[in-house]
C-alpha cells in the first residue's frame, strides 16, 4: 500500500488502516468477553457489491452500534458467518466503510475525533444542537459527503437521528436513497442500551446480550416510490414503526401479569 495514499475526504488509507486495527483488538471483548454478541445475516455483507450500499439502522449509542457493525462487517468478508471470533479479521480490513455522524458529536473529544479519522461523514443537525431543539437548513455539502462516500463504498446512518427509541425516521435519509439508489440493507440491534452508557465508550454492565440482525435489502422502487413511502419502509425495516411499540407493550403487559400470578401462587 503506497503509504501516502488518501481516500476522497484527505484520509491518508495507511493511518486509516493501523486506526481500525488498534481500535478493533482494544473494543473486541466488549461484544465478545465481557458481552456476547448474538449476530443473524452476517452471510448477507458477503454478496453486496463493493460500493453504493446504504445501510440503516436503529441508534442505541453514540459509537458502540457502529464499532460492533464494524467487527461484524469485517468478519463476515473474511469468511465468518454470524460470527466475530478470532479478532484477525481486522488484519485486512475493508477502508471504505463510513458511518454518518453528527459533527458536535465528534469533535466532542479526542476518542471521538479519533474515530471520525476511521470513517465517519460528520454532519450538522438541522433539528438539534447542544441538547436544544433548533430548526437549520440542511447543508448541501453534507448531502454531497453522503453520496460521495456511497460513491466509494458502503455507508451506514442511523435515520432516526437519535439514540431514543420510536423517534420518527428522518426524510433526509429517503431523499438520499431517492437520488443515490443504494442496495439498502436494514439492521435491528438490542441490547447496546443497558451494556454501554450513551456514549458507547464505558461498560455499564457486563454479562449482557447484544444482537445485530441483518436483514435482507430493501425493495425499492426509486422512480415512483416517494419520500414518505421510502420513509414506512424504512421505519418498519428497522422495527421502529408505532406498530411494533403496541405489540411490544402488550408483551410487556402480559409478562407483568405473568409475574403478578406467579407471585400470588407463592404466597
Amino acid at each position: 500500500m503506497n503509504l501516502f495514499k488518501k481516500n476522497s475526504f484527505g484520509h491518508i488509507l495507511f493511518l486509516k488502516l493501523w486506526l481500525i486495527r488498534i481500535l478493533g483488538a482494544l473494543t473486541h471483548r466488549r461484544f465478545r468477553g465481557f458481552n456476547k454478541l448474538k449476530i443473524e445475516g452476517s452471510e448477507i455483507i458477503k454478496n453486496l457489491p463493493e460500493t453504493n450500499v446504504l445501510f440503516v439502522s436503529n441508534h442505541q449509542t453514540y459509537f458502540a452500534d457502529v464499532v460492533a457493525m464494524l467487527h461484524v462487517f469485517n468478519a463476515s468478508l473474511s469468511g465468518r458467518v454470524d460470527s466475530i471470533k478470532n479478532v484477525g479479521y481486522l488484519w485486512n480490513p475493508k477502508l471504505n466503510i463510513y458511518f454518518v455522524a453528527a459533527k458536535e458529536t465528534m469533535k466532542s473529544g479526542l476518542l471521538p475525533k479519533i474515530l471520525a479519522y476511521a470513517g465517519s461523514i460528520s454532519i450538522e443537525r438541522t433539528w438539534r444542537e447542544k441538547g436544544k431543539e433548533i430548526k437549520r437548513q440542511v447543508k448541501m455539502s453534507d448531502v454531497s459527503n453522503i453520496s460521495k462516500a456511497l460513491q466509494e463504498g458502503w455507508v451506514i446512518t442511523f435515520p432516526q437521528g437519535t439514540t431514543k427509541p420510536w423517534k420518527p425516521i428522518r426524510r433526509g435519509t429517503a431523499h438520499i436513497i431517492k437520488k443515490n439508489k443504494p442496495i439498502v440493507v436494514p439492521i435491528v440491534i438490542d441490547g447496546f442500551r443497558r451494556s454501554f452508557d450513551k456514549k458507547g465508550l464505558r461498560v455499564k454492565k457486563k454479562g449482557i446480550l447484544q444482537s445485530i440482525v441483518i436483514k435482507p435489502p430493501l425493495d425499492i422502487d426509486y422512480e415512483n416510490d416517494t419520500v414518505e413511502e421510502i420513509v414506512e419502509k424504512l421505519q418498519f425495516a428497522i422495527e421502529q414503526h408505532p406498530s411494533f411499540l403496541k405489540v411490544i407493550s402488550e408483551e410487556e403487559l402480559k409478562k407483568a401479569e405473568e409475574e403478578n400470578l406467579k407471585r400470588q401462587w407463592k404466597y
